[in-house]
């Protein structure tokens, strides 16, 4: 029972706060040596060298710097006006312009704390002008800021390919169906409640709109195309075999820094400090790489790996039950720990008890893609609501997030069902 006991003190220390990669490496170190003496991690440099040399990883630090950079070019803003002024006639129409922004800034960045940020600073304001619900409109954000988790190229799919052992490209193209069900029924919602209440979204009126109706499309066609061009080329690479994900990265990269030249917002300043922001994000993962990989050996030596997957075989239901438990496990975890822990803690006990069940380990992957997607909006931990907590204005206070984010929390789980019950219908089956 060591690897157990191991793994609820590593848990506790984390609600107290302590770093997460020297919690799971100390904890390793101190149970590891208490069960099996120095020895067990003879091998522990051998495994750190298999990671930096892991050429899917390689992936990592090239997309975050691929969003960093277009961060940085100020297209979120531009997006934001250009379709603000297309939609803002419909009612609601700011909200569901948020909504396909957040999910291009998804497929163009995948940085989810810079997507929330920069729609709090830019969109937040111009809907309380108009006197949007402050819960509607903080809800949209976090969860539109959140579409980086499952739409590719998301960082956690990397993660998970490699954690699981699959192909990264089998699960980017395993994800669109479900990001775009995803958008379509954020969407859906925000039209649907503000059909039932219109005070919650008011249209913008006309005399203020901006320009003729031409001039609008021309104006969002215009902040749309080149982001789009860039996400089309760096996944369809992908998708038609000409480029691994790692290449497709690194080709992507390139053309953020284009894109940088077309905006006129280049210079080597922000390269710079995108190449050090894009450090200090892949060390964090690194690091925790790192710790994860020193408790998973404790772990497994100390026989935790056998209890679990004991257990886990004999739930009532097999294979069913299994999902459930996981998917639950997951959910709750997601309330206190972020995506990174989970993936190189929980995924690695989860899989062999996945492939010795049978289960489709795309589809499976998927499914926690879209259960971490989740974490990212759940109080009180949930990281979009700290984010978007930062730069609200005062009168926004911390319990209108959290009203707000509840019916896209939903809204996730209903989806993340539906890929459970009819995974068929994303051609996962």
């Amino acid at each position: 029972m060591i690897g157990i006991i191991m793994f609820f003190v590593a848990l506790v220390l984390l609600l107290f706060g302590f770093p997460v990669a020297f919690t799971f490496g100390g904890v390793a170190l101190i149970f590891g040596v208490w069960a099996e003496g120095w020895d067990m991690f003879a091998f522990m440099p051998f495994r750190i060298q298999s990671y930096m040399e892991n050429t899917v990883m390689m992936a990592v630090p090239l997309f975050i710097f691929m969003g960093i950079v277009l961060q940085k070019t100020r297209l979120a803003e531009q997006l934001l006006e250009a379709m603000g002024k297309l939609f803002g006639g419909v009612r609601g129409g700011l909200a569901i312009s948020t909504i396909l922004v957040g999910s291009l800034l998804a497929a163009s960045t995948g940085v989810v704390g810079a997507s929330v940020v920069a729609m709090g600073l830019i969109s937040l304001p111009v809907m309380l002008k108009y006197n949007y619900s402050k819960k509607l409109a903080t809800g949209t954000i976090c969860a539109s800021g959140t579409l980086g988790q499952i739409i590719p190229p998301s960082i956690i799919l990397i993660i998970l390919g490699d954690v699981l052992g699959i192909p990264v490209g089998d699960l980017f193209h395993a994800a669109l169906l479900p990001g775009f069900v995803l958008i379509a029924c954020y969407i859906g919602y925000i039209l649907i409640i503000t059909w039932m209440k219109p005070e919650l979204a008011p249209a913008i009126p006309h005399d203020e709109d901006l320009g003729s109706r031409k001039e609008q499309v021309i104006d969002a066609l215009k902040a749309i195309v080149p982001p789009l061009a860039l996400v089309l080329i760096v996944l369809g690479s992908i998708f038609t075999g000409i480029a691994t994900p790692t290449e497709s990265s690194a080709l992507g990269g390139v053309g953020a820094i284009v894109l940088a030249l077309i905006y006129r917002s280049f210079s080597w300043k922000m390269v710079f400090d995108s190449a050090l922001e894009t450090v200090k994000v892949t060390a964090m993962v690194f690091a925790i790489l790192m710790g994860a990989t020193a408790f998973s050996m404790a772990f497994s030596y100390t026989g935790g790996d056998y209890i679990v997957e004991e257990a886990l075989l004999s739930l009532p239901g097999e294979k069913w039950g299994f999902i459930i438990l996981s998917m639950v496990a997951i959910l709750i975890l997601g309330f206190f720990i972020d995506f990174v822990e989970i993936a190189f803690i929980i995924v690695p006990i989860l899989a062999p008890v996945a492939e010795a069940l049978g289960l489709n380990m795309v589809w499976f992957a998927i499914l926690i893609a879209m259960n971490l997607q989740t974490s990212f909006l759940t109080p009180p931990f949930g990281f979009s609501l700290f984010y978007l907590k930062g730069v609200a204005p005062p009168t926004v206070k911390t319990m209108d997030i959290y009203k707000g984010v509840m019916p896209f929390i939903l809204i996730q789980v209903l989806v993340l069902v539906s890929i459970v019950l009819m995974p068929e219908l994303y051609g996962m089956d």
